[in-house]
């Protein structure tokens, strides 16, 4: 008996350090600063005011999704505490920020700060504290570089990705195309108009003039009559949202027609479309991923009513045709599930590890068939688009979606 009572004992003992090694309670957490038991603390910056100022809704809809996502319990029981600082979309002021946020706010990362070079400015800083710079809204290939910037990593496609898809649908529509192209001087406009180059290949001729200018501009009216005069057919507008619609407006007054394209960033109908006139965007050119949530035809589509729906409960005020506020959503959806997967092991590292590990990952708000995919050696998360052209009050996309390997 005393045999069988020491065996009984034994097991008891083993099934009770089995027990106590796999309770949550004596679990290993990990945390850096910026995370605890309670709370997970996140840093951004956006331009609330200054020439940008179209994208603060982006913000201000991160705001409100992590409101969502702390009322329905937090993640994995910690509450998102949101840190938001304008920088007027100024570079120096980015860093200033960047630095409040890293060094005195001692969040656990940055996400979703906006802009080519505000981004840029605080990249090496943010290599070098080892803290991760997540999901930059900007489509700039350069944060698509694991080698030398571990730490750093886009979401949205790469503006040389869009653009190439441009160059292929001109040389199909319109072989003979005498390109305009109006671009803002600085990494944004830089990589779009090299994506083109790359896309047209030995036909870069046919761009017959590059016109830049300064997002310190007040108006832009000079550079389009300039670029009419080239005796250009098509007109490709690499520029933020206020002008977007300036060129539209202004194509429209000195009676220009050509196939008019602008970029995906600029594609907003609530912020470039009904400020420039529905009636003189007719025929207007532009790619997508998202869904557009002026669209009825999303009106059925599960993960639009789940848009709709936070909407009308955590930001009734924002404009649900405003391509930022769909964007902010997606790009807050795929950050909260970055920090699911990490579980109790909040760490840099392993936020960083966990954001090079997404597969499949579909945002409610992106278009049917496009995915989020991302490992080590691809930064890279969305690499597909799909066509779209203005008609009516809304956007009417065709064709397949495009897939485009993007350049690291």
């Amino acid at each position: 008996m005393t045999a069988v009572h020491f065996q009984v004992a034994a097991l008891s003992a083993v099934v009770a350090l089995c027990t106590a090694m796999s309770s949550p309670v004596l679990a290993q957490k990990k945390y850096d600063s910026g995370a605890s038991d309670t709370e997970i603390k996140i840093g951004n910056i956006m331009p609330y005011s200054g020439p940008a100022s179209a994208y603060a809704a982006i913000g201000k809809t991160e705001e409100a999704y992590f409101n969502k996502i702390n009322a329905e319990g937090g993640i994995n029981g910690r509450k998102i505490k949101f840190i938001s600082y304008d920088d007027g979309y100024s570079p120096p002021k980015t860093v200033e920020q960047a630095r409040k946020l890293v060094e005195s706010d001692e969040v656990l990362l940055i996400f979703g700060s906006l802009g080519t070079s505000t981004n840029g400015a605080i990249r090496k800083y943010m290599n070098e504290k080892k803290v991760p710079q997540l999901f930059v809204a900007s489509g700039a290939s350069k944060w698509n570089d694991p080698k030398q910037y571990p730490w750093t990593m886009g979401w949205q496609p790469s503006y040389a990705s869009e653009a190439r898809i441009y160059a292929k649908y001109i040389m199909k529509e319109k072989p003979d195309a005498r390109i305009a192209v109006l671009y803002q001087n600085d990494d944004f406009g830089k990589d779009y108009l090299r994506g083109l180059r790359d896309g047209l290949g030995a036909k870069a001729s046919m761009i017959v003039l590059a016109d830049s200018y300064e997002t310190s501009e007040p108006a832009i009216d000079e550079h389009v009559v300039k670029l009419k005069a080239a005796g250009a057919d098509v007109f490709i507008s690499i520029t933020t949202p206020k002008f977007a619609a300036q060129a539209i407006k202004k194509a429209a007054e000195i009676n220009w027609h050509p196939m008019h394209i602008i970029s995906n960033v600029s594609a907003s109908v609530g912020g470039v479309i009904e400020p420039a006139g529905y009636e003189i965007s007719q025929g207007v050119l532009s790619a997508a991923y998202t869904k557009d949530g002026s669209d009825p035809q999303w009106n059925a589509d599960d993960g639009m009513k789940k848009f709709y729906n936070f909407l009308a409960q955590y930001d009734p005020m924002a404009n649900k045709l405003d391509a930022a506020v769909v964007f902010g959503y997606a790009a807050a959806q795929t950050m909260v599930k970055v920090l699911q997967m990490c579980g109790d092991d909040l760490t840099h590292e392993n936020v960083m590890k966990q954001a090079a590990s997404l597969k499949d990952f579909e945002p409610d708000t992106l278009l049917p068939g496009i995915r989020i995919n991302t490992a080590p050696d691809n930064f890279a998360p969305i690499e597909q688009l799909q066509m779209m052209r203005f008609k009516g009050k809304k956007w009417e996309l065709f064709g397949d979606i495009i897939s485009s390997e993007l350049s690291h």
